[in-house]
This record gives C-alpha cells, sequence and structure tokens, in this order.
C-alpha cells in the first residue's frame, strides 16, 4: 500500500520534501508567495504518499502514516451499464489499492484503503481520485456527491458491532 498514488509526485525522500529548496511538484525553488499565487490562478500543489513507516526531522509517532478506509461516491446523468464497468475495471487496474466498486447506470461507489499522515490528506487524495482518472479510465463525468474517511479502528469498530460499511465483498467492480 506503499508507494505513490494517483496524482502524485514521488514519495518524500529528498531535501525539497523537507522544505529545502529543490523542486516540489515541478514548482521549482519559488518563494511560499510565488507558489501560492500560482495556486490561486488554477495550480495545484503535488500531493505526495508516505510510505509505512517513514519518519522526517521533528516527527513523533502519532505523526507517521496511518491507514484510511475510504468511501468515495459519485453520481451524475445516465451512462451505459457496460461503459460504467469498463471505466472502474480499467480504474482498478490502472490502480490496484482500489478494494471495490459498485455501479449503477447513474451512480457509484469506490471503497479502497489509503495511506495517509492524517485524515486531511487521505481525503485530498480521494477528492482528486475521480477527475484525475477521468479521462485516462474513461470514467464518466459523474460528480463526487459522498465521501466517508474513517481510520482503520473506528473501521473494524463498525464491523464487529455489526454496522457501518459492510466489509468489501467480494472484492472488484460489480452491480449494486
Amino acid at each position: 500500500m506503499s508507494g505513490v498514488r494517483p496524482g502524485t509526485a514521488a514519495p518524500r525522500g529528498g531535501t525539497a520534501a523537507r522544505g529545502g529548496g529543490g523542486a516540489r511538484g515541478g514548482s521549482g525553488g519559488r518563494s511560499g508567495g510565488a507558489r501560492g499565487a500560482n495556486r490561486a490562478g488554477g495550480e495545484e500543489r503535488a500531493l505526495t504518499s508516505v510510505a509505512a513507516g517513514d519518519r522526517f526531522r521533528g516527527e513523533e509517532p502519532e505523526h507517521t502514516p496511518r491507514l484510511w478506509h475510504v468511501t468515495l461516491s459519485v453520481s451524475g446523468a445516465r451512462a451505459p451499464l457496460t461503459e460504467v464497468r469498463r471505466a472502474l475495471e480499467q480504474l482498478a487496474h490502472d490502480h490496484p489499492f482500489l478494494l471495490t466498486s459498485r455501479y449503477a447506470d447513474d451512480h457509484a461507489e469506490i471503497r479502497y484503503w489509503e495511506e495517509a499522515r492524517d485524515l486531511h490528506d487521505a481525503a485530498a487524495v480521494a477528492l482528486r481520485l475521480w477527475g484525475e482518472h477521468r479521462q485516462t479510465a474513461g470514467l464518466p463525468p459523474w460528480e463526487i456527491v459522498g465521501l466517508e474517511v474513517i481510520d482503520r479502528a473506528t473501521y473494524h469498530q463498525r464491523i464487529a458491532a455489526g454496522y457501518g460499511p459492510a466489509p468489501a465483498t467480494p472484492v472488484g467492480v460489480h452491480p449494486f
């Protein structure tokens, strides 16, 4: 589960990731003000993924990566079921971290585990997933209508208590 996630830069490890002057996401060694100005003009900051157990200067163990269970719901205009299924299968092939996808002709749900330092990072990657891969996987032009990100302990507590999202059964792409 470690490694680079969709639409992200290489894993951290160089001086640029630690605040050095190197390039980051192709932005070069600009000052923070220039980066902020460019982002306001439409440029997005590249998100990075961190391998489990990696530590950086000054980080305590609670700041190391954790697993987050993500459920992303999308919806939009009707599309042929065969095209929706093919697109979700392509997304799963391109990104094997996806656990399961369920679909209908006007909505879909994608569930997977994300490795991130905090909920904010996991949610940011999840919110970019559909749009960044719409072209390459041939996904329908649907919008994100729901997002749930919970930590691993909460996921397992819900399952043990008999409520919450059912375990991903079976893994793969399936109709609702």
